[in-house]
Formats: C-alpha cells, sequence, structure tokens
C-alpha cells in the first residue's frame, strides 16, 4: 500500500488561495526600508527590498514572521477581508 504524500514546492507554484485570514501592511511612514521582511519571509513575497516592499498577496501565507521580525514595526497583520461566495 502505498501512502499519498505532497511533493514539497515553491512560492511560484503554491498560490495561497481563500483560507489565509489574516495578511501584512506596511506603514511607509515608518518603514525604513531594512529588508529584514524581505529576508525572514518564507515565501519569498516582499518585493524589492530597496525600497517600501511590495507584498505579492497571491502567495503570502498570513504567518506573520514579517510582523516579528520587523525592527521598527511598521508592519501589522491585519484581518483578510471575507469574500462573497
Amino acid at each position: 500500500m502505498r501512502i499519498p504524500f505532497s511533493k514539497p514546492g515553491t512560492t511560484i507554484s503554491n498560490k495561497t488561495g481563500s483560507w489565509k485570514a489574516f495578511r501584512p501592511e506596511i506603514d511607509a511612514k515608518k518603514c525604513v526600508k531594512c529588508a529584514i521582511c524581505h529576508n525572514f519571509c518564507p515565501e519569498g513575497i516582499m518585493g524589492n527590498p530597496t525600497k517600501i516592499p511590495e507584498i505579492d498577496f497571491e502567495y503570502c501565507k498570513g504567518c506573520a514572521i514579517c510582523e516579528v521580525e520587523c525592527p521598527v514595526k511598521a508592519i501589522k497583520m491585519v484581518r483578510e477581508p471575507l469574500k462573497e461566495k
């Protein structure tokens, strides 16, 4: 009997879908463009590290690592808006 398993993938092949409950929002006035969020993001969805990051929400899992690691608290996790069915 074979046990089913999923193969690991990359962000490119694994979109988040509709299950994410929270997403990061960046306060541009607080952001010092240190790239810590970019470096710590396990999905690699924080854009250009030399500017205020642009977030690719299609792949963001809402893990909050960026919020925890931000040294100036420029990132806050906010509830994802409910999608109508």
